[in-house]
């Protein structure tokens, strides 16, 4: 699998006095902040690109909405977030510029 197959959920939170956050399950240690929600999403696809880049050993295992559903602590993690599907993309990123 390539980078640029998989779809990786993402989890976006906003706190009320802060920009959006954007953390991955299945990529511990990529996240992504930006003021709004489009740059947020663009800013994650172009994170999950540059840590993809550099990855070394098999990239993680994209699991489905449905079997993260199933896991307790994504259950967790999810409470008030928004969940996007975010493809690992530069490109993404520049059009969202």
């Amino acid at each position: 699998m390539t980078m640029h197959d998989a779809h990786y959920i993402a989890l976006i939170h906003k706190d009320a006095d802060s920009g959006y956050g954007v953390s991955f399950p299945d990529v511990a240690g990529v996240i992504a902040v930006a003021d709004t929600l489009d740059e947020a999403i663009a800013e994650a696809a172009a994170a999950l690109a540059f840590a993809f880049e550099d990855w070394s050993g098999p990239l993680p295992v994209a699991r489905s909405l449905e079997t993260l559903r199933g896991d307790a602590q994504f259950q967790a993690m999810a409470e008030d977030a928004v969940i996007a599907a975010v493809r690992p993309s530069r490109e993404y990123y520049h059009a969202a510029e």
